[in-house]
């Protein structure tokens, strides 16, 4: 059997049911394997880099491994944004890119790079098929990887030379990856701790979310009854009103749940990534920390861990859960909590102004639990992370870990894929509406629907403030923009305009109403 013919079956083998990408001359017997798949549908896109961003989100909310490919060169390279992003967004995605024939790799050759050095550094693991027998094991070495803690990205290279090649069918068995807990001892050690100090507050990252440790951590909080907040990616891990829930950490500027972390004694920090924030932003103190993750801490003068309880984090908790977790009731001063809600904008505004604070207000009444919203990268990003509450985790998408304009639209088709029952909304502001504009096209063609928010200001808004901070003035960050409904029309879609905030209301009414189609709303932000 040729070559492409196994490696689909070893991704049929991993249980793959889409691969997005674009064809190229060297990637034609791959996308030809495909075609004969009855299990995997190949999601032809307009442009990688939306392939690589459909993989990430589909990867995080369906809990499989994303997907995608490309021809060498160009193809290649258009996917590094996307498959970097799911790396420092700790997505599981496996990209497989054509490469030229190992003849030509000793000389400088017509769209030859050095693709496995170039994905190297944004990737888990980078390798190339070097010998076709080992297709099987490459495969299977791959998707290990990538669902291993902290999942990640890994790049495939394979020659155009070894395509067609014959070898046998043997796809490796697919074992589960092992999971291991702390020693007893450490428990010991941890409760400990939890013993001695006055104050802990808990900091919540990602590796919750892809943990599934929600009900453990819950139970936990609940149990030692201290303050809690959660990074951008974590959203949702608590309930929205839940008396402990001290909402989201991490921005730049006007941080507010700081003050609060800075009276702790302990910090127990559970499940997060560096690359959201780095301590020396939320702990300057120096607070100790209980850490507790799957994989030991960083070295970081400003994360002084005094006990590491490295493991699932879900079957960490729930060990810490039958043991003696003491009570710590605290409340941090200056009535801290009242204070988020009314500077983040979580108790709805009196205002009926079109802000995107009233647009997110709007959508979490209307929408059910299971609603999906997809953030793209501006200044709404930053008032989505402090304003919109999901009322379950993993139901918030955002792009932190590289920032990447232009993922909604893509991620968007991602997630529809992933949860085809549930209602996805996009939000976006129009620069990044129109850097994967295209690939609604491919929604259209797969007969998707969600509602698509395009927040239209003609200008890169987070720049124009920080700018205007800095200079005074701004320079470079505005332009002009099409007329999106026509623009959504042009592509088969429904295109609705919104200029005040009694039309969006009647609009995301209606939409609810028939939502069995792709639908734009083009909404003027007041600024």
């Amino acid at each position: 059997m040729k070559v492409t013919d196994v490696l689909v079956h070893c991704l049929e083998n991993e249980g793959v049911e889409y691969v997005f990408g674009i064809v190229g001359k060297e990637t034609i017997d791959l996308a030809d394997s495909l075609s004969r798949s009855k299990q995997i549908q190949f999601v032809n896109v307009r442009h990688e880099q939306g392939a690589a961003f459909m993989a990430d989100v589909y990867g995080r909310l369906s809990k499989k491994v994303g997907v995608c490919f490309s021809t060498l060169g160009p193809g290649a390279t258009n996917l590094l944004t996307g498959i970097s992003s799911a790396q420092l967004d700790h997505s599981p995605v496996v990209a497989i890119m054509g490469q030229a024939g190992v003849e030509r790799h000793h000389k400088e050759s017509h769209q030859y790079i050095d693709l496995v050095k170039v994905f190297e550094p944004v990737t888990k693991w980078s390798t190339q098929i070097k010998d076709a027998m080992t297709v099987p094991a490459v495969i299977r070495k791959a998707f290990r990887i990538t669902k291993m803690e902290k999942t990640g990205s890994v790049a495939i290279i394979l020659p155009e030379n070894f395509a067609a090649q014959t070898i046998p069918d043997k796809p490796l068995p697919v074992t589960p990856l092992p999971e291991s807990v702390p020693s007893q001892d450490t428990i010991k050690d941890a409760i400990t701790l939890l013993q001695k100090c006055i104050k802990p507050f808990v900091v919540i990252g990602n590796g919750v979310i892809r943990q599934d440790a929600f009900q453990e951590l819950l139970t936990f909080a609940e149990t030692l009854q201290s303050p809690v907040t959660h990074s951008f990616k974590a959203k949702g891990a608590l309930p929205k009103y839940h008396p402990l829930n001290f909402f989201t950490f991490g921005f730049n500027e006007n941080d507010e749940v700081l003050s609060g972390i800075e009276e702790a004694d302990l910090l127990i920090v559970i499940g997060f990534d560096f690359v959201e924030k780095l301590p020396k932003d939320w702990n300057k103190k120096k607070t100790p920390v209980l850490h507790i993750d799957a994989l030991p801490t960083e070295t970081n003068e400003y994360y002084p861990v005094e006990v590491e309880l490295v493991g699932n984090i879900k079957k960490t908790l729930h060990l810490l859960n039958q043991s003696e977790i003491p009570a710590k009731s605290w409340i941090p001063s200056g009535n801290l909590q009242e204070k988020i809600k009314t500077a983040y904008q979580i108790k709805k505004p009196n205002s009926q102004t079109l802000t995107i604070e009233n647009v997110l207000h709007y959508i979490e009444n209307y929408f059910s639990e299971n609603t999906i919203v997809i953030s793209d990268v501006g200044a709404h990003k930053v008032s989505i992370a402090r304003t919109y509450q999901p009322k379950m985790p993993n139901r918030l998408i955002i792009s932190n870990g590289l920032a990447t304009m232009g993922i909604a639209i893509p991620g968007t088709i991602g997630a529809k894929l992933a949860c085809p029952h549930d209602t996805v909304i996009c939000i976006t502001g129009d620069g990044g509406a129109l850097m994967n504009f295209a690939e609604i096209e491919t929604a259209k063609r797969l007969g998707l629907s969600f509602i698509i928010i395009v927040l239209n200001d003609s200008m890169l808004k987070l720049e124009v403030q920080q700018m205007n901070k800095k200079f005074g003035k701004s320079y470079g960050v505005t332009f002009q923009n099409p007329d999106f409904v026509q623009l959504a029309e042009s592509f088969g879609i429904k295109g609705i305009r919104a200029s005040n905030l009694g039309e969006l209301e009647n609009i995301l009414k209606e939409t609810l109403q028939y939502l069995e189609e792709i639908v734009l709303i083009d909404v003027t932000v007041q600024n």
